[in-house]
């Protein structure tokens, strides 16, 4: 290792040092503030994020490896400003979500005393099918999805100080872990907001420094015309209008059934808060979503990379090339705190699932000494939990797949088609039945993976008809199973 690399090392380590200790010291502050449930308190942070809090957690979600180092290194390498064309659908989404979802869901959640998305759905359609089938499917696809984040994250930084993937893997998991595991979602929370600022700053020195390297616009102009000859050419032809199509409704619309992110509509403060978040997060995410992509293509004129494995390591091998090493390690902390924003907000996700959706619900029950117990002991089983499921993850993550964007995309649909249909009707249709959303549900999954391996239509990705089949079920059974109208209880909470 170079002593160049040490530096870089030396400044991410402490980053995500930084990271683990401001975690989990808000978190035990508010904690002691709060007078709620030790349950509130792990997996929804007591309800009282603030409008900055709210913003950050949700675009930082949103925003992941892919956003970073997959979806610039595609732009400078290969496909340029036709990546940045089709990312720009992702500037609304923090906006969306939290115009959808944000007012709904929170009333809802607090009638109902939901801290998960499945326990939304519970409250909502009362089926117990439905909360293990969404449950189950939400724990898989998170995982799926955790790989590729853990995997970014060992990635680079194996990429940038020659360390082996495992111990890259090991660095970056246990610090995700353990601060997840011991802060709960308000140590998750308070740190987004930490990588959601890091993560402008190093867009803006990306930006500045392939401006600066590229010789400005009329430089970089002439080293695209070398190296990427078609990337004028390619704005259009790259992707097909089926390819345009689904990456809109995959990362765009389809969003709206991320639990990741719909779970922070249920844990804002106030009205206030959420009108904040709404403009912050579309701001942020904007300025990092194209920005990112942009300065990605426009580095693709610096510099030959013919020799690189993959996309995943051109932004890392770019950054080294043309900034000073200490403000390289800073740049380096964007991309890792994309990387953990999302590990983290998954993982204790998949915990939620497990421990309040599933143990609780059918292992609990009713039974008086059993809640007694759960109540008692909430904190450490959780906190026990979500270490076990991260060490699993990293176990899973020693062999990784080759390119993290298709991997994360990939759980990202899974996880759209199991929600979106249950969630969005089951808020603004008051004939949606706990038939229809199962039947959406597993129809909607079964039909994307069946079209993701098997059907192949004008470059149209299998979210679309995934989504597609699960819309028509959810109302089309709605229809013919909500004739005798809802459970008063239902209508009382949820509407």
């Amino acid at each position: 290792m170079t002593g160049n690399q040490k530096t870089i090392l030396f400044i991410l380590i402490g980053y995500l040092l930084i990271n683990a200790i401001v975690g989990i010291v808000y978190s035990r502050r508010q904690s002691s503030e709060n007078a709620m449930s030790s349950e509130k308190k792990f997996f929804i942070g007591g309800r009282g994020m603030n409008g900055l809090l709210l913003a950050m957690t949700t675009m930082a979600t949103y925003t992941s490896v892919s956003s970073f180092v997959s979806g610039p290194g595609a732009a400078g390498l290969t496909y340029g400003y036709a990546q940045v064309w089709i990312a720009a659908v992702q500037i609304p989404v923090t906006f969306l979500v939290l115009g959808v979802l944000g007012n709904k869901l929170a009333l809802v959640s607090r009638r109902s005393g939901a801290v998960t998305v499945v326990g939304y759905l519970k409250a909502r359609y009362k089926s117990d099918a439905l909360v293990i089938i969404t449950s189950l499917l939400m724990v898989a696809f998170c995982t799926a999805q955790m790989i590729g984040q853990f995997t970014g994250g060992a990635t680079l930084i194996a990429s940038i100080t020659g360390l082996g993937h495992v111990s890259s893997l090991l660095i970056f998991g246990t610090v995700v872990i353990i601060y997840t595991a011991f802060g709960g979602f308000m140590a998750v929370a308070v740190t987004d907001t930490i990588q959601g600022i890091v993560m402008c700053i190093g867009t803006f020195l990306f930006i500045f420094f392939v401006l600066k390297a590229g010789g400005g616009l009329s430089g970089i102009d002439a080293g695209l015309a070398a190296n990427l000859p078609d990337v004028y050419d390619n704005l259009t032809a790259v992707y097909t209008p089926g390819s345009l199509l689904s990456f809109w409704v995959l990362v765009g619309f389809g969003t709206l059934g991320l639990p990741q992110t719909a779970v922070r509509a249920m844990g804002f403060k106030n009205t206030k808060s959420l009108h904040s978040a709404m403009w912050i997060g579309a701001v942020t995410c904007s300025f990092i979503i194209v920005g990112m992509h942009l300065a990605g293509c426009w580095a693709g004129a610096l510099v030959d990379t013919a020799d690189l494995p993959t996309s995943d390591y051109f932004v890392p091998y770019i950054v080294q090339q043309i900034m000073p090493t200490g403000i390289a390690g800073i740049f380096l902390a964007a991309p890792m705190a994309a990387v953990m924003s999302t590990a983290d907000s998954l993982l204790i996700l998949a915990a939620a699932t497990i421990v309040k959706d599933l143990w609780r619900t059918y292992v609990v029950k009713d039974d008086p000494k059993k809640i007694e117990s759960y109540n008692r002991n909430i904190q450490m089983v959780s906190t026990l939990l979500t270490i076990a499921f991260g060490i699993l993850v990293m176990v899973l993550t020693l062999n990784p797949p080759d390119i993290i964007f298709f991997l994360n995309l990939f759980a990202f649909g899974g996880l759209e088609c199991t929600f979106l249909w249950p969630l969005i009707g089951g808020l603004f249709w008051k004939k949606g039945t706990k038939q229809a959303a199962v039947a959406s549900s597993v129809g909607a999954v079964a039909t994307y993976i069946f079209c993701y391996y098997k059907v192949s239509v004008t470059g149209i990705n299998a979210v679309i008809w995934g989504l597609l089949a699960g819309g028509i079920l959810y109302f089309l059974v709605g229809h013919l199973t909500g004739k005798d109208g809802l459970d008063p209880d239902i209508i009382e909470k949820c509407f």
